[in-house]
């Protein structure tokens, strides 16, 4: 009986005898040299250029080879799967299973359209992310994946269709995995996994590429990040949704002069405004994006000349900056996105899409007691409020408490006022503060905004 493995090498053999009887053959003809063809990621062991990488701060030993259960038999046939283990709560392994298959190489998998598998587990569960696209470097391209995919004891045969096949022609991310401890079972679970391939499937039908529709706002010069992006497949009559990267979708400007699509990125070269669309693969995607570009402030903010011994600063060019954790801890319901902006040769951070952002500064968080002021210099474009909080984590509490909010507007000392730079300098006495605040442990930094939504910020700090 000729195995998949004999299938492939007679392929290869196939093909390699073709070669040979071609040493006349016109080279002008040949077509360009493609990357590995091969779909295969785990048939019973990995492949031979495949392996696994944990992520960061996860159970780095929840994936092992399984001899006990696979989809095609049991040990004694020498069949095998992949096991995943979900730690127990508390248990010292992280409540956290995740990583990816990457190839030593790179894959050119253009000639399919799905990722498949088969998965079971001991417990009916649902799997939260399995997929594509990302090698673990930080810089892939092409992200793709189902969320909450249904398990049960039995083997599932799981479909991923590719969104659009023609991106993916150096490709080393194979295979991603994600899975959380589920509430219900606080005693772990395992999720077996087998026979891990790509295929070109007949039964994937009508892709429907979607991208969120919105306004935005941006400065020239910056980069616009179009976040939300899926495309949802019809497959033997059921619909199944793949949340993706941009970069799968071609992007259309109607104003070239105001912005650009290149690499899968918006770049804005110009003031105005331009409304931007999409296609996959020739299919026109649902959803535009009005683009508002506004043009830089002439200057960037005044110098802080307030003496650095009497400074904790957490950005800015006058002195040396205390560590931020984050500038975007992007809470649920958070749009704002943040990117590095020059003004002038001055560094300064953008938020773009601002409705409400945390940042934050636990390691260490800033010892505030000494000081009676915080500083702020904020340029926007438009709007009429801007908005801070200040967030605490005493020792004497369990978690954290939050100051109110502090509106500023153009009747406020300090005010805010769209169009200049706002020196916002605030006494700490402003703040209305809970009970139990404690100065010496602040940790999160809160703005937010109702009409305000892009903003630059510089010389955060605060001082005595």
């Amino acid at each position: 009986m000729l195995t998949r493995r004999h299938l492939f090498a007679l392929a290869a053999i196939s093909l390699l005898i073709a070669g040979v009887g071609c040493s006349g053959r016109d080279t002008t003809d040949l077509e360009e040299a493609r990357a590995t063809i091969d779909p295969v990621v785990f048939d019973d062991a990995f492949s031979a250029d495949v392996y696994n990488q944990p992520f960061f701060e996860t159970n780095y030993v929840a994936v092992q080879i399984d001899s006990v259960y696979a989809y095609e038999g049991f040990a004694p046939d020498g069949a095998r799967s992949l096991k995943f283990n979900v730690a127990p709560q508390g248990s010292a392994l992280g409540l956290y299973t995740g990583g990816v298959f990457t190839s030593s190489g790179i894959r050119d998998l253009a000639d399919f359209n799905a990722l498949t598998f088969y998965a079971r587990a001991n417990l009916p569960i649902s799997l939260d992310l399995a997929g594509f696209g990302n090698d673990n470097t930080g810089n892939s391209q092409y992200e793709a994946g189902r969320n909450a995919i249904p398990l049960t004891t039995e083997w599932t045969f799981v479909i991923i269709p590719i969104p659009a096949p023609s991106k993916l022609i150096a490709e080393r991310g194979l295979f991603t995995y994600a899975e959380g401890l589920d509430a219900l079972y606080p005693e772990g679970y395992n999720i077996w996994i087998d026979q891990i391939q790509y295929a070109k499937l007949g039964n994937i039908e009508t892709p429907r590429p979607l991208m969120p529709s919105g306004n935005k706002q941006y400065f020239v010069g910056s980069t616009a990040s179009l976040s939300g992006t899926r495309t949802i497949f019809t497959v033997d009559g059921a619909f199944i949704q793949v949340n993706h990267s941009p970069n799968y979708f071609d992007f259309i400007s109607s104003d070239p002069a105001v912005a650009i699509a290149e690499n899968g990125e918006i770049k804005i070269i110009g003031a105005g405004a331009t409304t931007i669309t999409a296609t996959e693969e020739g299919v026109e995607a649902t959803g535009r994006v009005v683009i508002t570009a506004y043009e830089p402030p002439a200057t960037p903010a005044a110098t802080p000349t307030v003496p650095a011994a009497n400074v904790i600063s957490m950005f800015s060019g006058a002195y040396v900056n205390v560590p931020v954790d984050k500038w975007n801890t992007q809470w649920g319901g958070s749009t704002a996105q943040v990117q590095d902006y020059t003004v002038q040769g001055n560094d300064t951070k953008m938020y773009s899409g601002l409705n409400f952002v945390g940042i934050e500064f636990l390691n260490p968080m800033i010892n505030a007691s000494a000081m009676t002021h915080f500083h702020m210099d904020v340029f926007a474009p438009a709007g009429t409020n801007f908005k801070i909080k200040l967030v605490s984590f005493p020792n004497s509490l369990p978690g954290s408490i939050e100051s109110q909010d502090l509106v500023l507007d153009g009747t406020t000392v300090p005010a805010f006022a769209a169009g200049s730079w706002s020196s916002l300098e605030i006494p700490l006495e402003n703040f209305v503060l809970p009970e139990g605040w404690d100065w010496s442990h602040i940790g999160q930094l809160v703005l937010s905004t109702t009409n305000a939504s892009l903003v630059l910020l510089d010389n955060i700090y605060w001082h005595k």
